[in-house]
């Protein structure tokens, strides 16, 4: 939910990138501080686990416009994608305005990507939210890969997998390189100001 700072003229929301671990989310938040640094309000903080990490960063976006005219502070985080951190998700997933659920196109990981976005679903569903009416878009990361004779799934495959009910806005992108990531980034920034002047007006 986001966060109304009526002495500042700020909005603030919060967007989670979310899939498998080393899929890519730590990537794309990597390439967006570094492409964006301008903008950003705050270092990027990093909280180290055993094999995966956790990061965070406000920025304010230029060119987004106004909401009831404020300006719109984001907040962007990863979640660690292993398993075994499944608290810390759930913990970064509170008051979540936005997802980007981040899918590793390998071939091997097929199967994480299904159960990451079941868990996906599930956390959201424990904090009261459906996963059908967040603010969602969804990047295929590692399509470079193909190129260099690793086998990758078929864009319609993980259509297929994880975005035929859902139906959400797709990016293919490779994080590394940053093809796609603004792209990513700017679409679920647009879809999520769009809900958030529909919650405000209810709200008034």
């Amino acid at each position: 939910m986001a966060i109304f700072n009526a002495k500042d003229r700020v909005i603030e929301c919060k967007l989670v990138y979310y899939g498998p671990g080393r899929g890519g989310k730590t990537s794309n938040l990597e390439y967006i501080y570094k492409a964006g640094k301008k903008y950003a309000m705050s270092d990027m903080v990093s909280i180290n686990t055993k094999g995966d990490r956790t990061l965070f960063f406000d920025f304010l976006p230029i060119g987004l416009g106004k909401i009831r005219g404020c300006d719109v502070k984001v907040q962007l985080y990863t979640v660690p994608g292993q398993q075994k951190y499944s608290s810390t998700r759930k913990l970064v997933l509170k008051y979540v305005d936005g997802i980007v659920f981040v899918a590793d196109s390998l071939e091997i990981r097929r199967k994480a990507n299904v159960l990451s976005l079941k868990d996906l679903q599930q956390n959201l569903a424990a904090q009261g939210e459906d996963v059908f009416k967040i603010p969602l878009v969804m990047q295929f990361n590692k399509r470079d890969l193909g190129d260099k004779d690793i086998p990758i799934m078929p864009v319609d495959l993980m259509t297929r997998d994880l975005n035929s009910k859902l139906n959400a806005p797709v990016f293919e992108a490779s994080a590394l390189k940053g093809t796609g990531v603004a792209e990513t980034l700017k679409k679920c920034l647009v879809i999520t100001l769009q809900n958030l002047q529909k919650e405000l007006k209810w709200t008034e």
